[in-house]
């Protein structure tokens, strides 16, 4: 019987980044089917969005970001990063891809990594439309795609399962009736799926 991992994530967030390929090297050795739910921090749930957070945590956020991309080999620009507007908008075109059985993976992985390496605008949709195209897929049709009805319940509805669920960060993973918040919480998914969860 296949495992179904519900994954909750979010474009804007490094620490999905992070864990992305690792996850998904799970995902592959466990033969798991991967169910996506895009989404912003859950505030209604207790999640709080970095700028609003005290400066001694902040600090500490990005030392530990840094320390997990080299163990996770994962290029990362922390300091310097250029003024960006809302990469939300990000999320409705992985949505829209998903929606069309389409490779919502090699999409999320092209826009995380122009965000979180390269410091790329990814809320601008002439950035998005580009990223995309250059992955070979129809970039103008997916920033069509946005505003339509059905990405736009589905966005709607990944939130409402994800404050349901009890999800309040990201990368938060759900399996047999437990979640998993964070990408350094994989060693328990891992335990779980292997039968042996704690």
């Amino acid at each position: 019987m296949t495992k179904v991992v519900e994954y909750f994530f979010s474009i804007g967030s490094p620490w999905s980044y992070i864990g992305f390929d690792a996850f998904l090297d799970l995902a592959h050795r466990y033969e798991l089917e991967i169910n996506p739910h895009l989404t912003t921090v859950v505030e209604e749930n207790g999640g709080i969005f970095s700028r609003n957070r005290p400066e001694v945590r902040r600090a500490y956020g990005v030392r530990d970001l840094a320390r997990w991309a080299k163990v996770r080999e994962k290029a990362l620009l922390l300091d310097n990063r250029p003024a960006l507007s809302d990469p939300t908008p990000a999320s409705l075109s992985v949505v829209a891809t998903l929606l069309a059985g389409g490779d919502w993976v090699t999409l999320t992985r092209g826009l995380q990594e122009a965000f979180w390496t390269r410091g790329e605008d990814i809320g601008l949709p002439e950035v998005r439309r580009r990223i995309a195209d250059t992955l070979g897929l129809d970039g103008a049709e997916l920033l069509r795609r946005e505003q339509d009805e059905d990405v736009r319940a589905k966005w709607a509805s990944d939130r409402a399962h994800a404050i349901q669920a009890g999800v309040f960060g990201f990368p938060t993973y759900g399996y047999d009736g437990e979640i998993y918040w964070g990408q350094d919480n994989l060693p328990f998914l891992e335990r779980h799926l292997s039968g042996n969860p704690l």
